[in-house]
């Protein structure tokens, strides 16, 4: 299992507010969330994420509530991975049931940049820069957490 895309570069304490800002909530369609993601941190976001794209952030990735509707929107933007030097529990869990990987790794989170062109193997937790021609280690995923990413999410994984 691999990712490759862009970066998206957030700060510290991304909550699921500015995620999804809670005036979207009255839908669970996750192609009207992902139109309106990220866009109380970056109004532009949903114009330029592409398939694949890489959001890297600092501490405490996807605080506040605990929304479903968090990762979701940003899974049916196209992003590919959520790369933090931390997440909200509450968020690292939700992301794995709907089928988001992401990936802890301080050391890439605090030195990847903005636009920069990175590469992810899950299967390792290899992360490599192609921009700065840097690797950086992650925890790879037990089976049990890739098979359920690779199935779509939790409920998928469950159906077989």
């Amino acid at each position: 299992m691999k990712a490759h895309g862009l970066v998206h570069k957030f700060g510290d304490n991304v909550d699921t507010d500015v995620i999804i800002p809670a005036r979207y909530l009255n839908t669970s369609d996750p192609k009207e969330l992902a139109s309106h993601c990220m866009e109380d941190i970056d109004k532009d976001f949903v114009n330029k994420v592409k398939q694949g794209d890489i959001i890297v952030a600092n501490m405490n990735f996807g605080c506040g509530s605990s929304r479903e509707h968090a990762p979701i929107a940003i899974k049916a933007s196209g992003v590919g991975c959520v790369i933090a030097s931390t997440f909200a529990r509450i968020f690292y869990r939700n992301a794995i049931n709907i089928g988001l990987p992401i990936l802890e790794c301080d050391e890439a989170a605090k030195d990847i940049d903005e636009g920069n062109e990175v590469d992810i193997d899950f299967d390792t937790g290899v992360i490599t820069n192609v921009t700065k021609g840097k690797t950086y280690q992650a925890q790879p995923f037990p089976d049990f957490i890739k098979d359920i990413i690779n199935k779509g999410g939790l409920l998928k994984s469950l159906k077989g």
